[in-house]
Order: C-alpha cells, then sequence, then structure tokens
C-alpha cells in the first residue's frame, strides 16, 4: 500500500482501529542522516514481531513502511529510526517532524523474521535496517543465540551501531561489495560449518539481498527471511 488515490488514502487514515492516533514525544539526532523518534499513545492494538513495520502517511497519497527499534507496552511508547537521505518524499516528510506533532501511525504487520530455537543468527542491511538490528538484539541476548550482524554502510554513517549499542557487527563499504557474488563467496561465514544451518535476516537495498539471498541459497541449508527496503530509481517499496 505505497500509494493510494487521495479519498481512499483519506479513509484508510481515518480507520483509527488501523491507524491509530500517536503524538511525538521526543526527537533524537544520532546524526545528519539518522533521526530517532519516540511515538507515544494508545499501543492495545499493536503487536510488535522482528520483521513487522508501521506505516505512516507521507503525502495526500502517499505511504511508507518502517520498522520498529523498541517498543514499550505498559508505557504506551515505540521508537523508529529514520535514514533522512532527502530524496524522496517519505525522507522529506520525516526530516519535518518534531516533538509536539500529532500524526496516525499504522498498526504493525508483515512477515516474523527471528526464530528464538535456532542457535545462529546473521543480520543484514543497511541504515534502513538499523531498528530491526536494534529491536531483535535483546531477544538475540535473551536466548542465548550466537549473532552477526552484516552493514553496509555510508562512510558517515559508519559510527551508528556503536552509537546505538549494538554488539558483533561488521561494518562494510557500500561499494557495490554485497552486489558480487564472488566477494560475498569469501566471507568469513562460509569458511565454518557453523553458519550452515543459521538464520540470515536480509534487509535493506533491494539489490544487496538478492544477491546476498542468491549465494546464501547456493552454500547454506539455513532459512533465509528477506524483505527489500528500497531500490535506486523505485519510489515506495
Amino acid at each position: 500500500m505505497s500509494k493510494l488515490p487521495k479519498w481512499a488514502a483519506d479513509l484508510t487514515e481515518k480507520a483509527s482501529f488501523i491507524m491509530p492516533d500517536m503524538k511525538i514525544s521526543e526527537v533524537v539526532h544520532i546524526n545528519q542522516n539518522l533521526k530517532k523518534i519516540r511515538f507515544q499513545g494508545d499501543l492495545s492494538r499493536m503487536n510488535f514481531q522482528i520483521g513487522y513495520a508501521n506505516i505512516i502517511r507521507v503525502s495526500d497519497t502517499e505511504f511508507r513502511n518502517y520498522t520498529t527499534s523498541y517498543h514499550n507496552i505498559e508505557e504506551g511508547y515505540f521508537d523508529i529510526i529514520f535514514h533522512i537521505h532527502r530524496n524522496g518524499v517519505g525522507s522529506n516528510y520525516i526530516d519535518t517532524l518534531k516533538s509536539g506533532n500529532e500524526l496516525k501511525v499504522g498498526i504493525p504487520r508483515g512477515k516474523k523474521m527471528y526464530e528464538q530455537n535456532v542457535k545462529h543468527h546473521l543480520i543484514f542491511g543497511d541504515e534502513t535496517s538499523l531498528g530491526i538490528a536494534c529491536s531483535v538484539l535483546p531477544l538475540l541476548k535473551q536466548n542465548k543465540n550466537e549473532y552477526q550482524f552484516y552493514f553496509e554502510l555510508d562512510d558517515e554513517n559508519r559510527n551508528v551501531p556503536e552509537l546505538l549499542g549494538l554488539e558483533n557487527y561488521t561494518i562494510f563499504s557500500k561499494k557495490d561489495t554485497f552486489r558480487n557474488e564472488l566477494w560475498i563467496n569469501s566471507l568469513p561465514i562460509f569458511k565454518t560449518n557453523e553458519w550452515n544451518f543459521a538464520n540470515y535476516i536480509l534487509t535493506g537495498n533491494v539489490k544487496s539481498v538478492q544477491t546476498f539471498r542468491k549465494v546464501l541459497k547456493d552454500k547454506t541449508q539455513g532459512k533465509i527471511y528477506s524483505q527489500g527496503f528500497w531500490l535506486e530509481g523505485k519510489k515506495g517499496l
């Protein structure tokens, strides 16, 4: 539901059971490209799962999906980390939001991506994947899973995983690294059998996700969860 006629978008936003009212209680600029927003409201109808996303109306006719980085049902708030690239209607709208603003946010929905009974987990993504990384980390630690994060990040964002308190991560350049099957084949996870049956969560750029997924399918027997969040030249994934 990335784009609807205005009348349909109006009806969707007015459906309080789908898009309840939220108020922005806190805004933190992690750096000039990443912004964490805390939304406060009634979360009684919200079911937060790793891989689920909340939808936000970003124009008269367009909606975008965003994954939460943290939630607290009892205190009635959740956080979303936004990548402010200033190159699209969603990013431009989010860039204008500030503390005290009120808006409607869709209840989480999507596909679950985390299985606690699997021992090994590898989570891959970019700036748009930092929220899912933050949300899954407490579960990985609580369930004593073994895990690694692989991030392809712009140079100016290389310190962000540390700022967010993430652990066991490796940072890669975005310079076509995960578009290269031969290079992916040389990654350390393929040099040991312990990652053969791991769970793989792949999000972020569509081309990177597709290429990494193809190599994983050829070289491992693990379960692969994948969701492309954006693609060059494509609006509203």
